[in-house]
């Protein structure tokens, strides 16, 4: 039974079908750009986990050369106040400052190489996950351009049959 005041239209087949495979195709696109968004996500929280590793190894090497230079400029107090005259302070003195030339250039040469190693390590993560994500971003893009262009000639084909 028909009503005359909305005609029954009926949706073909083959549009159907096409229309079901383009919201499946189109569903398969969000999620492979989803998944990509995820695994981003999970790299960006891996480098700032790597950040902060960084960060408190540096604070703490700080920490421990800082206590290294003072404990030697109380050692060198130490010797000053039990030295006999005025030429063995000198010579403590000189020790002292040779002593502290050398370990401060051992640590700045320590902590530039932890400083180095840290900002190498944080931009060959983000380039690796800046490529991995361009990647499965361009990958789901191809499949999905390619679904509907697959869709679009079987539509295509089917219709001058019908």
């Amino acid at each position: 039974m028909s009503n005359p005041q909305h005609p029954n239209y009926e949706v073909p087949a083959e549009m159907r079908d096409f229309a079901e495979k383009s919201v499946d195709q189109a569903r398969k696109a969000f999620d492979s750009f989803l998944g990509a968004a995820r695994r981003t996500a999970d790299t960006v929280h891996g480098s700032s986990e790597l950040a902060r590793t960084n960060t408190t190894t540096l604070s703490t090497r700080s920490f421990e050369f800082a206590e290294q230079n003072v404990n030697a400029a109380f050692d060198l107090a130490q010797k000053l106040v039990r030295s006999k005259d005025v030429q063995e302070a000198l010579q403590h003195q000189a020790e002292f400052v040779r002593s502290q030339f050398a370990n401060i250039q051992a640590q700045a040469k320590e902590f530039g190489g932890l400083a180095q190693s840290a900002l190498q390590q944080g931009a060959e993560n983000a380039k690796s996950a800046v490529q991995q994500s361009t990647n499965e971003a361009r990958q789901a893009f191809d499949q999905s351009t390619a679904a509907a262009k697959e869709a679009a000639a079987k539509a295509t084909e089917k219709k001058p049959g019908a």
